[in-house]
C-alpha cells in the first residue's frame, strides 16, 4: 500500500509561484513513477507532470512546459511540483499519483495506482 498526501496549495494572483510537495508513504517508493494530475471544475482530469524513478527525466504538458518543475527527493520519499508564473487556467484540485509498476512514464490517469486527495490551487485574475 502506499499512501500520498499532498500539501501546499492556495489562493494566489496570476503570475505568483507556488509549490507542492506530496509526501509518499509506504515501501518502494524510489521505484515509482510519480505524477501530478489537476483537474478543474467541469473538466476531466488531466495529466500535467511526471517524473521518472531516478528524477532524471521529467516531462510536461505543453501549457505547463518552462512554467512547472518536477523534483523528487527518494530520500525522504517526496516529490514536489514548483509552478511559476500560474495564470487563472492553471485553477484546479491537484492530484499526485504513483505508477507502481510502468517501466516508462504515461499520461493516463488509469496506469497510476495511487492518488493523493488533491490540493486546491486557485490563482486570480
Amino acid at each position: 500500500q502506499v499512501q500520498l498526501v499532498e500539501s501546499g496549495g492556495g489562493l494566489v494572483q496570476a503570475g505568483d509561484s507556488l509549490r507542492l510537495s506530496c509526501a509518499a508513504s509506504g515501501r518502494g517508493f524510489r521505484n515509482y513513477i510519480m505524477g501530478w494530475f489537476r483537474q478543474a471544475p467541469g473538466k476531466e482530469r488531466e495529466w500535467v507532470a511526471s517524473i521518472t524513478w531516478d528524477g532524471v527525466n521529467a516531462y510536461y504538458e505543453d501549457s505547463v512546459q518552462g512554467r512547472f518543475t518536477r523534483s523528487r527527493d527518494n530520500g525522504k520519499n517526496t516529490v514536489s511540483l514548483q509552478m511559476n508564473s500560474l495564470q487563472p487556467e492553471d485553477t484546479a484540485v491537484y492530484y499526485c499519483a504513483a505508477d507502481t509498476t510502468s517501466l516508462y512514464v504515461s499520461q493516463r490517469s488509469y496506469d497510476y495506482d495511487y492518488w493523493g486527495q488533491g490540493t486546491q490551487v486557485t490563482v486570480s485574475s
